[in-house]
């Protein structure tokens, strides 16, 4: 275990804005994290969903990023955003066919610096959401530390954690294809909406984590730290 992440969020922030080469980077850890002992009604959120050439945030390459704001429990569609990134190789087949972008438009998109300082300058304060987290938070920390030389620190939850969870709680194990975004979403009577565009799973993300946490909290309180994802 690194031992770093054992001290407190706000104070691995300030280590990391003292440390940090000045840029967007920097910029981001200059504002405060959200902080933990919040009533998560009162925190803002940017739920994020990447389209990528393949699985392995060291290997492949972020080719879309969708991202929406949400202020304690609303949506803000004034804030979505969808950018297409600039690749720096072809477009593999099997990327093209899930998430229909295709070359031309890859090579039409904005540098990864661009989106990325974009990205960490809507982040700032908030925390962010994504169904299985562990995607968009890899893809962002390796663009992270490519682009500014170090990684990504930033308070998270993962829808795909609170689903399982919940299973716990009620005693049983999801199946198969349980815990997908879209089957989450029917069990909540969400709408169904087309997948594999990064701003609409965004906006798919956000409206789950409402669902899921008023199914948690209820008219109670809840602390931000009570369903965080380790970091």
């Amino acid at each position: 275990m690194n031992l770093s992440s054992l001290l407190p969020w706000d104070l691995r922030r300030r280590r990391l804005a003292r440390s940090v080469a000045d840029g967007p980077l920097r910029r981001f850890y200059e504002v405060p994290f959200a902080s933990p002992r919040a009533d998560w009604r009162s925190l803002e959120y940017l739920a994020l969903d990447l389209e990528t050439t393949g699985t392995d945030p060291h290997a492949e390459e972020i080719v879309s990023a969708g991202w929406v704001v949400l202020r304690g429990t609303s949506i803000d569609l004034s804030t979505a955003t969808r950018r297409l990134v600039r690749t720096s190789k072809a477009m593999p087949e099997r990327s093209a066919v899930i998430h229909s972008i295709t070359d031309d438009e890859a090579l039409a998109g904005e540098s990864l610096l661009a989106v990325l300082e974009d990205l960490l300058g809507q982040l700032q304060g908030r925390v962010l959401i994504a169904h299985y987290a562990a995607t968009e938070f890899g893809f962002v920390d390796a663009a992270c530390r490519r682009c500014f030389g170090a990684g990504l620190l930033v308070p998270t939850v993962d829808t795909l954690t609170l689903a399982h969870r919940s299973c716990v709680r009620q005693g049983r194990e999801p199946v198969r294809g349980d815990l997908r975004l879209g089957a989450l979403r029917e069990r909540y009577n969400l709408p169904a909406y087309a997948s594999h565009d990064a701003l609409v799973d965004a906006i798919a993300a956000a409206e789950l984590f409402l669902a899921q946490m008023e199914e948690l909290a209820g008219a109670g309180p809840v602390p931000l730290r009570a369903f965080l994802a380790p970091q």
